[in-house]
């Protein structure tokens, strides 16, 4: 049994990792790097790195979920927190592109962890049970946890940041943040919800993962078993989330350049957003990559969000994307 679960340990991690590859390598995903467009400070090959050097860390949550599933350690000690920030140090370790994978960290350990519970419990993995999981490990997090990922933020450097005041959970700017978690106990479970109205991935993690199972995944299977393309199946994913919610990342770098506060800067660049999913619906509308005309569109769409120097890259979209295709190739795709 112990054997059996370090050969399972380490598919999860390299399903992860090619997760991470084939969302990215994905094109023309529009305003995202990808196989044949960079921007300039950050490049594909920084995208390759990142994505090969998260596998340890995900390999970690999927032992430690299986530990939990056996009973021998509590599910909240896990170490969700603790493991993204690993993935997260990891990443920088390994190329000079600054922060790629923190989104998608976020996201891949817990859904980690539900795989190592998930398989010891049923032996097996399918969406749902996986999403079941997913929701148990997020609800057994702690104040350490939460921590732990403000560390990672820390590290990471995202750009779009911004400041939060009079949030249900401290800014991340705030040198005591690891005392006020601790003292008002509140979870990572917790801290997502405090930022899921200007977050997509936050929300994700706060709601069970909606737009990833109910989204992504769908369309991404479907269009798979269509056309048998992944590339082709992870574009039109990646537009039908697009469509399905304004991306967070976009309203944030739009709206801070008006005002520093969250959520003041997300409402702020939130017609941008808007705008930019509304493009992305024509494009579905017209066939996605599936219709050369859906392509034509698709390569001016790319052209026009990345003339913007990165402001309009629909970052938290291709975080999502990644964990359906991660959820997709643990339930048995492969490309």
């Amino acid at each position: 049994m112990e054997h059996s679960l370090v050969l399972y340990a380490d598919e999860v991690m390299r399903a992860a990792q090619l997760a991470a590859i084939l969302e990215v390598s994905a094109w023309p995903k529009p305003g995202n790097v990808h196989r044949t467009s960079d921007y300039p400070t950050k490049r594909y090959e920084h995208f390759l790195a990142g994505s090969i050097a998260l596998g340890p860390a995900v390999r970690e949550a999927a032992v430690m979920g299986c530990a939990a599933g056996l009973q021998q350690l509590p599910l909240s000690e896990v170490g969700v927190g603790r493991l993204i920030k690993k993935a997260v140090v990891d990443v920088k370790s390994w190329h000079k592109g600054g922060n790629t994978h923190l989104g998608v960290a976020l996201l891949f350990i817990p859904l980690a962890a539900s795989a190592g519970l998930t398989y010891t419990q049923f032996g097996s993995i399918t969406p749902e049970r996986l999403r079941e999981g997913a929701v148990k490990v997020m609800e057994a997090t702690t104040d350490v946890d939460a921590a732990e990922v403000y560390e990672a933020i820390v590290i990471a450097q995202p750009s779009g940041l911004g400041t939060v005041e009079g949030a249900a959970a401290p800014d991340v700017g705030d040198p005591t943040f690891r005392e006020v978690l601790a003292s008002r106990r509140l979870t990572l479970l917790e801290v997502m919800r405090a930022a899921e109205s200007w977050d997509n991935v936050a929300e994700e993690l706060a709601r069970g993962f909606n737009l990833t199972f109910n989204v992504a995944l769908p369309e991404l299977l479907s269009t798979y078993k269509e056309v048998r393309d992944v590339n082709k199946a992870t574009v039109q994913a990646f537009l039908r989330v697009l469509a399905s919610k304004p991306d967070t990342f976009i309203a944030r770098n739009v709206g801070l350049s008006l005002t520093s506060r969250m959520p003041d800067a997300v409402r702020a660049g939130m017609d941008k957003a808007r705008e930019v999913s509304r493009r992305a619906e024509e494009v579905l509308r017209l066939g996605g990559a599936l219709s050369e005309e859906g392509m034509r569109e698709l390569v001016k769409m790319d052209e026009e969000l990345k003339k913007a120097g990165g402001a309009l890259n629909p970052g938290s979209t291709a975080d999502i994307v990644a964990a359906a295709l991660f959820v997709a190739i643990l339930s048995g795709l492969r490309p």
